[in-house]
């Protein structure tokens, strides 16, 4: 990995409804680039929620991005409170590009 450099990486899983207000907020923190996986199901303690389910009432998306560690400190500080009205999970890992 001769000219890779460390970045931190972001999955975040919302539900679909919060998709907009995500997008809104990753970009107000300066986030130009990211992924988006739509349909995705869970499964969970409580319980299972499958795509292919047609009672399920909400999907859920996954957003990923990458980028520096000062930029990743400003989206923490805006995602963090915002996923407890999101009622998702969002994990941080370094990652190489």
């Amino acid at each position: 990995m001769t000219h890779s450099r460390l970045m931190k990486k972001f999955e975040i899983v919302v539900g679909t409804p919060h998709l907009n207000h995500l997008i809104e907020l990753l970009e107000n923190t300066g986030v130009r680039g990211y992924t988006i996986i739509k349909n995705i199901g869970d499964l969970n303690v409580d319980d299972a929620c499958y795509t292919d389910n047609v009672s399920l009432a909400e999907e859920n998306v996954v957003v990923i991005l990458a980028c520096k560690e000062d930029l990743a400190r400003k989206v923490i500080n805006e995602l963090h409170p915002a996923m407890r009205g999101f009622d998702g999970l969002c994990l941080i890992s370094d990652c190489y590009i």
